[in-house]
């Protein structure tokens, strides 16, 4: 469990190293995850190996969330007081993606001579 773990965290660090040096706007996580995928399309054994671990770790995933909820109870005053700009932020940045991937997804999708569009 240690070397799939340790694996894990290297493509982790390989992503932070790349975000950090290349000054990206992208988070290391999210590239080490991106470079993660191409490693297990270039070498399915590769997921085999780390199934185990990351099974385990989605199993205790809940316990991710305590950091979130003490925060939240840290800063109770400042959301109840900023609470309404923090939803109506939500809120809008969540209807922006969707309807972002709306377009993107209407734009990109194959079309057939009987598409109505």
């Amino acid at each position: 469990m240690i070397a799939p773990l340790t694996t894990l965290l290297a493509f982790q660090l390989v992503g932070e190293a790349l975000a950090f040096g290349f000054k990206l706007p992208i988070p290391g996580p999210v590239i080490g995850m991106a470079l993660l995928l191409g490693a297990i399309a270039a070498r399915r054994a590769l997921l085999d190996a780390l199934r185990p671990t990351t099974t385990t770790l989605l199993q205790h995933l809940s316990l991710l969330f305590v950091p979130a909820g003490v925060g939240v109870m840290v800063h109770g005053r400042r959301l109840a007081d900023e609470g309404v700009a923090i939803v109506v932020a939500l809120v809008l940045s969540t209807v922006l993606a969707l309807a972002a991937t709306a377009l993107t997804v209407h734009a990109l999708w194959p079309r057939g001579e009987d598409d109505a569009r």
